[in-house]
């Protein structure tokens, strides 16, 4: 069956033939689009799929595969394929992929957007932030502050509390996609900012009050507020980048010294 069309891509002068492949994934995504296939649904046997679309069970595997990697569909041994449940963290996964393979020279392009976005998410999270998120982030600032208190500084559990704190305000901004691209773009900033908070006297001191400033204007449900004292947080490790840019910042994935 090489080189069949599926019945919604027909063959007409000059029309090149989409790949089957290609056919596979565009009749899976309409399918699930248009309501055929909700979150959740099993998806038919692999030999109703191939005459269904008019493919080989080659490239109708290769295009479930090719689901699969982004977070549409998932096979279970023994059971058959299902549509995920096509929650925006699943859809976005490949986003920290893309971001995890950019150089180390892109780190500053991509501390801004993650500013922008973090901003936006601050300031959603104002306007409809919970009790009990304030609660959940003014204990996690606790935490914080404790540990500059010790005699020597625990830099990964310093960090620990700093992630925590930003996904609680992403959380609490309502936007599952804003919170699931803040997630990936936040993850390669993490040495670069463990780096700052190590050989920048003061830098970790400043984060916990800008955290609270942040904080501060989320109870007060101060949209513009939350979103300017995110926007100067951020832009200080974004500076950092700028002025350390030739210097040798190191990889994501290198070691920080203790």
């Amino acid at each position: 069956m090489n080189g069949v069309l599926s019945s919604s891509s027909p063959r007409s002068a000059g029309h090149v033939p989409r790949a089957q492949t290609d056919v596979v994934v565009d009749e899976i995504k309409r399918m699930i689009v248009e309501g055929a296939w909700a979150p959740g649904a099993r998806l038919p046997i692999e030999k109703e799929l191939a005459l269904q679309f008019g493919v080989s069970r080659g490239p109708l595997r290769e295009g479930v595969r090719a689901l699969c990697m982004m977070g549409v569909l998932e096979t279970r041994q023994g059971d058959g394929t299902y549509v995920t449940s096509l929650e925006a963290s699943l859809l976005l996964s490949p986003v920290s992929f893309m971001v995890d393979l950019q150089a180390a020279h892109s780190s500053v392009h991509l501390q801004a957007v993650r500013r922008v976005l973090e901003m936006e998410a601050a300031g959603l999270a104002a306007c409809v932030i919970d009790e009990k998120a304030l609660l959940e982030a003014d204990e996690t600032l606790d935490h914080f502050e404790s540990l500059l208190s010790a005699a020597e500084i625990d830099h990964d559990a310093v960090m620990e509390a700093d992630i925590r704190f930003h996904r609680i305000v992403a959380h609490a901004s309502g936007n599952p996609a804003l919170e699931a691209l803040i997630e990936a773009l936040a993850s390669k900033t993490v040495r670069t900012r463990m780096w700052r908070a190590i050989t920048e006297d003061g830098a970790t001191r400043a984060t916990h009050a800008e955290h609270r400033a942040v904080l501060r204007a989320l109870a007060a449900h101060d949209p513009e507020a939350a979103r300017l004292w995110m926007g100067a947080h951020l832009l200080a490790v974004e500076e950092f980048i700028h002025e350390r840019e030739g210097q040798g910042l190191p990889e994501e994935d290198a070691a920080v010294p203790s």
